[in-house]
C-alpha cells in the first residue's frame, strides 16, 4: 500500500467526507481509493490481451454468409 500527504481545498474535504459517510467508510483513504476507482472505470480505457487481440482477427476473417435482409437470411437457414 502507498501513503500519500496530499493537499486539498475545503469543498474537496467536504466531498470526500460525503463519500466516506454515505459508503459507510471508516477513513477517507477509502473515500479517495473509491473515487480512483470510478474515475479510472469511467475514463480511462482497458487494453485487450494480445490472445483476444488475435482472436478478433481470426473471426474477423472469416467468410459470412451474404444476405440483404432477414426475410433473405432466413431462407438461407431454413432451407
Amino acid at each position: 500500500m502507498v501513503q500519500s500527504i496530499i493537499d486539498i481545498g475545503e469543498n474537496e474535504d467536504r466531498i470526500l467526507n460525503i463519500v466516506k459517510a454515505k459508503f459507510g467508510f471508516k477513513n477517507k483513504s477509502q473515500a479517495v481509493a473509491l473515487i480512483a476507482k470510478v474515475y479510472g472505470e469511467s475514463f480511462l480505457e482497458f487494453e485487450l490481451r494480445p490472445e483476444y487481440i488475435e482472436k478478433l482477427k481470426r473471426i474477423d476473417k472469416e467468410k459470412g454468409i451474404p444476405f440483404r435482409n432477414i426475410q433473405e437470411l432466413r431462407k438461407i437457414i431454413e432451407g
